[in-house]
């Protein structure tokens, strides 16, 4: 594949290195193996000869901006708990595990106390067995119970891909018990007939929140048994449940322990998380119970070599001839093509579907140059797969016959893939949490391992590319959630009244906005009083009301036209970004083109294709300013936070080739705008202001536009949120503050707490994306600091200097932190 618009020299730099692939054995966690081998015998090279070997050239070594060396460290054990059973412990040491480390005996020690509690520490400390240990010891216990059944437990996995290799784990590990532990998955793919034995005879039920939510809790009947008996409730990677995805999961949560309750059971909830900032408050926030802690990791570590990545400004121009990067995702597929040809196991991580897929593709086709029997052993793995395809994929991950494979975040999380050498990082993946938890899935056996992060042309990966002290030396962000949203809390006061009569006595379960929504929901008649309780009366499924993931309406079937053969689906929510008229859709390695996007059938028509673009969908926002909670003065500026209606519409694409990122093009879309009633923060400045700094009338409009792009690019440093979870807008006279005006806000209804968590940050937050701005390299501005990918205006006007001018006199009276959070009031 031709590079043209590489400096002259710098091809060398992307010849895949010569190496025999090799594979690796799965060993145990707690175990400790002498040195690193291949599958041959000979030495494994150490992280820091991986990464040597990849940065060969003069092209390559200028793109490494910092190297971060974590060193080893070695593991403190401690003794399990008497209270333990002694075969459970048999168990665990047949397993290769002779003793715990010591926090997974403190983990034990409360939840055998019947305190819920949270283990917080790195990737692959043994988390598991740290609430496994009690979970089977207390399922072990009851087996002789006089109903056959004894305690039960119940596992939640955001994903359903954790789930399932979490069951393979336990059947492992619990072996020696016999029929003691019974454990079973069910989630959506399981199979009907299958249905039925786990409600009335696994004592170990694996699933996820939306299950829980829309199947098992509504139909709380055929669970009595189980729920009468449950001891322990296992809240895996509890981290992930943030923003409105969070607050849903915090109120199934409390739907759970009020059904719990009626059955006369109490469970002790057991939380594991990637580290976190204030763990205990986080799940104390998401389970409504008092958590304790333990965030001392006792396990050990093999050497971490952690490398910043920043691929090459190319001869290319992009819009108002901004200059232009080389993209994240060729720059992936080249790294993950001369680790696989090394013999280096490696997952890429990408944020998108089609990142994935591409990234995939490429390296298949350059592995293909090098041996024919390569492209066989890289793959993607993605949601909107069929479950037999990502269980296929899993598998192969698992036993060592995929060497790379390019995947979005459904396998960053605890999904067993011990044995690999090397994660990419295809871009910053929004949260510090998320970026230590996709380094961690390598070494997990505890050997050396390399992580490089891969920066995309955009601002807040540019800025920590080059200040490395914002990921190395500062702590993982506070968990954000917001149980007490009216839009999130209002649908399961529904579903719970469904489910049994609410009454007074359960509204303080779910949080102190329930009191003020209930004659709401009443009013409209979604709920009925009826004597002392509430009723739910309407025929249709409650749980419906409230989609959990914050995607809102039903899925949109991707179907190939020809054919009529699903090949997957889209959240309602991302269908005009993701399937509209001509977009480009990635499926297994095959390029389609949306034909058609039915929004009355929820259905897009494709077609399979091969063009030599990708497709951007942008669109257009308007603000009004619907009630103001809370206001600080900066001097003659004023930041400000409340509640607000946006107004979006998705109107053109642009069409960019494959590996340059060029645009080629943009097309008109004629789809209907969306409604948004959510929570933002938005900042004010005078005219006198403006005279300070130097913004004349001319440069007003881009000075404000490029501070927005740039902040809402640097907000993910200082909230759980993506770039994608917020928006903006930005006017010179706003119709509802009279003033030039920025805004910022949650892309959810309701909100989900990042917009808040902005104004509290507000002079820090703004801060940096004054300084991001001034030291970008670039003249007049480029996606690495004030171009978006999504502007509906094609980035025009933007002026940098103007930005920074402005930020500069807005931040000169910004005081250190806005003050205590505002009352939400109700909708």
């Amino acid at each position: 594949m031709a590079f043209n618009h590489l400096p002259a020299g710098a091809h060398d730099a992307f010849r895949p290195l010569s190496c025999t692939p090799v594979t690796h054995s799965v060993p145990m966690a707690n175990t400790h193996r002498p040195g690193r081998h291949t599958a041959s015998g000979d030495p494994k090279p150490a992280p820091g000869t991986v990464l040597d070997r990849l940065s060969r050239g003069p092209y390559r070594a200028a793109r490494i901006t910092h190297t971060e060396h974590l060193p080893p460290r070695e593991g403190r054990h401690a003794v399990w708990p008497d209270r333990i059973r002694t075969d459970v412990v048999a168990a665990i040491r047949s397993a290769g595990v002779e003793h715990p480390w010591a926090h997974q005996a403190a983990a034990a020690e409360h939840a055998l106390d019947g305190e819920s509690v949270v283990v917080a520490t790195g990737t692959a400390s043994g988390k598991s067995l740290a609430y496994l240990a009690p979970v089977l010891s207390a399922l072990a216990d009851g087996s002789q119970a006089p109903n056959g059944r004894g305690a039960t437990a119940l596992y939640l996995a955001p994903t359903k891909a954790l789930a399932a290799d979490q069951r393979r784990a336990v059947r492992e590990l619990a072996a020696p018990l016999g029929t003691s532990v019974r454990p079973a998955v069910y989630d959506g793919d399981t199979p009907v007939e299958e249905r039925e034995w786990v409600r009335q005879y696994a004592n170990y039920v694996l699933t996820n929140p939306d299950m829980l939510h829309r199947g098992i809790l509504p139909g709380h009947a055929r669970w009595s048994s189980f729920l009468r008996a449950l001891r322990y409730v296992v809240v895996d990677e509890c981290h992930t449940y943030r923003g409105v995805f969070g607050s849903h999961v915090a109120q199934v949560l409390r739907r759970l322990r009020r059904l719990c309750a009626r059955y006369g059971a109490d469970p002790v909830f057991l939380l594991a998380s990637a580290t976190a900032s204030d763990p205990a408050a986080a799940a104390s926030r998401l389970t409504g119970l008092p958590v304790r802690e333990v965030t001392d990791d006792a396990s050990p570590r093999g050497e971490v070599v952690f490398a910043l990545w920043e691929p090459p400004l190319t001869d290319l121009r992009g819009e108002r001839g901004a200059p232009v990067r080389r993209t994240a995702t060729a720059e992936t597929a080249d790294l993950l093509t001369d680790l696989v040809v090394q013999g280096v196991r490696t997952v890429a991580f990408v944020r998108s579907r089609r990142g994935a897929e591409l990234i995939s593709v490429i390296a298949q086709e350059r592995l293909a140059e090098v041996d024919r029997s390569l492209p066989g052993r890289v793959a993607a793995y993605r949601g909107g797969y069929l479950p037999e395809e990502r269980r296929a994929l899993e598998a192969a991950l698992h036993s060592g016959e995929l060497l790379g494979l390019a995947a979005t975040t459904a396998l960053e999380l605890g999904v067993d893939v011990s044995g690999l050498d090397a994660v990419l990082i295809t871009g910053y993946p929004g949260t510090r949490a998320s970026l230590w938890q996709q380094a961690g899935r390598a070494g997990r056996s505890g050997q050396g391992a390399l992580a490089v992060l891969i920066a995309r042309d955009d601002p807040l990966d540019t800025y920590l590319v080059h200040h490395p002290e914002a990921l190395f030396r500062q702590p993982v962000e506070a968990t954000v959630l917001d149980p007490d949203n009216p839009y999130v809390l209002a649908p399961h006061l529904c579903a719970a009244a469904a489910e049994a009569p609410l009454t007074e006595a359960d509204l303080p379960l779910f949080g102190p906005a329930a009191r003020e929504l209930v004659p709401q929901l009443e009013a409209t008649k979604l709920l009925r009083r009826r004597a002392t309780a509430w009723h739910w009366t309407r025929r249709e499924r409650a749980s419906d009301l409230a989609d959990i993931r914050g995607g809102g309406g039903r899925p949109v079937q991707i179907v190939e036209a020809a054919t009529g053969r699903l090949l997957g689906t889209v959240d309602e929510s991302a269908a005009h970004t993701a399937v509209h008229d001509g977009a480009v859709h990635l499926h297994q390695g095959r390029t389609y083109l949306v034909r058609h996007l039915d929004l009355e059938d929820s259905v897009a028509l494709v077609e399979e294709a091969d063009p030599p673009f990708s497709t951007t969908a942008r669109d257009t926002t308007a603000v009004s300013v619907l009630e103001t909670d809370a206001e600080i003065p900066w001097g003659d500026a004023r930041l400000c936070y409340g509640s607000v209606e946006v107004t979006n519409q998705v109107v053109s694409y642009l069409r960019r080739k494959l590996i340059t990122g060029e645009v080629l093009g943009e097309a008109r879309l004629d789809l209907p705008p969306r409604t948004l009633r959510t929570r933002a923060v938005w900042w004010t400045v005078t005219e006198d202001q403006l005279d300070e700094a130097g913004i004349s009338p001319e440069i007003l409009g881009g000075a404000l536009h490029a501070a927005e792009h740039a902040s809402i690019g640097l907000l993910p440093l200082f909230a759980t949120c993506d770039r994608w979870d917020i928006g903006g807008v930005s006017v010179p006279l706003h119709p509802d503050t009279l003033l030039p005006t920025v805004f910022v806000y949650d892309g959810h209804p309701g909100g989900a707490g990042f917009a808040e968590r902005a104004f509290h940050t507000a002079r820090a937050w703004l801060t940096a994306t004054r300084d991001a701005i001034a030291a970008c390299e670039c003249e007049a501005g480029c996606p690495s600091c004030i171009q978006s990918p999504k502007c509906g205006n094609g980035n025009d006007p933007l002026h940098k200097r103007g930005a920074i001018r402005l930020l500069t006199r807005l931040l000169t009276h910004a005081p250190d932190a806005a003050g205590p959070g505002p009352h939400r009031p109700a909708p």
